[in-house]
C-alpha cells in the first residue's frame, strides 16, 4: 500500500523544520544524479562491462537526498549492500564511483571494494556493507567515538527492514539508547527482505515502533517524499548533536527492481510494482517544485543536461582507468 503524501501546497507550512529554497532546489539535484547514475549503472551491468553484483537503488533517492540533506560535511555515514544513494548524497564524486564499480584503481577503494563496499573516510563514510545489518554496530560504535571525543559529529545509520529484524539492530541500539548517543537510524523499507514481504516476517505494520522498547522516539514517514524525510530526519540529527540520544526513522519506500538486477521478481505482484513506479519520486517531487515556484522547465532541463554528461563523463573516466596488478591485492592490508 502506498504511503500518504505529504507533497501537498501547504504541507511545508503545516511543518516545523522547512528547508530553504536552496536547499529543497539541492535535494532535487541529489535526486536526479542518483537516478541517472543507478539507470546507467544498471545498462552497464546488463551489459556486462561490471563485474559481481548490482543492487539497484532505483525508486528509493528520496530517502538519501532528504537525509544526507541534514548533515554536517564531518557527519558520519554507514550504508548497506543497497547504497550507492547513500553515498552520492554524501558528496562522493561520480567517476571514482563509477570506477570502482568497474573494479579499476581509480575507484574509491582501489577496484577492491565493488558496489558492496564503497568508502571513503575522509567524507564520513565508514562503507556500505554486504553484511545485512552489518553497518549498525560500525554506526553505533563511530557515536560512541564522537561522544567520547565531543566531537559533535552524529551519524547517520542506513538500514533494511530486514536488517530491522537481526540482533544487531537491537544490541546496537539498546546500547546507543543506554549512552544517549549522537546517532540515527534511518530504516529504508521497500517492503522485500530479498523475496520476502515485510508482512510475513514482522507483525507489526510500522518499523518505527520498535524504538519504542528500545526508550527513544521513532517516527515512519513517506520514503518517495524528500521533504518528509527532511522534516523527519533534521530533528532528530538536532536531538542527537544535542546530546538527547538516538532516534529511529523508517522510510517507507520501494525498489523498482529486484533484490539484485537480473532478479525476476516473481515473487512480487506486478500491479504492486506499477502502482509504485507511478508514484516515482523524481518527477513527483519535480512537479511539487514547479508548483511552489522554485523551479521552471528550463531548470529541469538543465539539470537533466548536466547529470547526463556527468555521468557519461564518469563512465568514460572508469573505462580508461587501469585495471588493479595480481600484486595489489596484498596492498592496504593490515596484519
Amino acid at each position: 500500500m502506498l504511503p500518504q503524501s505529504a507533497l501537498r501546497p501547504d504541507a511545508l507550512d503545516q511543518q516545523a523544520t522547512p528547508p530553504s529554497p536552496d536547499l529543497m532546489r539541492s535535494i532535487y539535484f541529489t535526486m536526479a544524479r542518483i537516478r541517472r547514475f543507478e539507470e546507467r549503472a544498471v545498462e552497464l551491468f546488463m551489459a556486462q562491462e561490471l563485474p559481481g553484483f548490482l543492487h539497484s537503488y532505483l525508486g528509493q533517492e528520496a530517502v538519501a537526498a532528504g537525509a544526507c540533506a541534514c548533515l554536517n560535511d564531518d557527519d558520519y555515514i554507514t550504508s548497506t549492500h543497497r547504497g550507492h544513494g547513500h553515498v552520492i548524497a554524501k558528496g562522493l564524486r561520480l567517476d571514482r564511483m563509477m570506477a570502482e564499480l568497474f573494479a579499476r584503481t581509480a575507484g574509491y577503494c582501489k577496484g577492491k571494494g565493488g558496489s558492496m563496499h564503497i568508502a571513503d573516510f575522509s567524507r564520513g563514510i565508514l562503507g556500505a556493507n554486504g553484511i545485512v545489518a552489518g553497518g549498525i554496530p560500525i554506526a553505533t560504535g563511530a557515536a560512541l567515538s564522537a561522544r567520547m571525543r565531543r566531537s559533535g559529529q552524529i551519524v547517520l545509520c542506513f538500514f533494511g527492514d530486514g536488517a530491522s529484524n537481526q540482533g544487531a539492530f537491537f544490541e546496537a541500539a539498546n546500547m546507543a539508547a543506554v549512552w544517549d548517543l549522537p546517532i540515527v537510524y534511518v530504516c529504508e523499507n521497500n517492503l522485500y527482505a530479498v523475496s520476502t514481504h515485510q508482512s510475513r516476517h514482522q507483525k507489526i505494520a510500522d518499523i518505527s515502533m520498535r524504538a519504542l522498547g528500545l526508550g527513544f522516539p521513532g517516527v515512519s514517514v513517506d520514503g518517495n517524499d524528500p521533504i518528509a524525510v527532511y522534516q523527519a530526519v533534521k530533528p532528530a540529527v538536532d536531538r542527537a548533536r544535542a546530546g538527547q540520544g538516538p532516534t529511529l526513522v523508517e522510510c517507507k519506500t520501494y525498489r523498482w527492481l529486484g533484490h539484485y538486477v537480473g532478479d525476476p521478481c516473481l515473487y512480487r505482484p506486478k500491479e504492486e510494482a506499477a502502482a509504485w513506479k507511478a508514484a516515482d519520486p523524481v518527477p513527483r517531487y519535480g512537479r511539487f517544485l514547479e508548483e511552489r515556484g522554485l523551479m521552471s522547465p528550463a531548470d529541469f532541463e538543465r539539470i537533466c543536461a548536466e547529470v547526463h554528461q556527468e555521468v557519461e563523463a564518469a563512465v568514460e573516466f572508469a573505462r580508461r582507468s587501469p585495471s588493479p596488478r595480481p600484486e595489489d591485492a596484498l596492498e592496504d592490508m593490515e596484519a
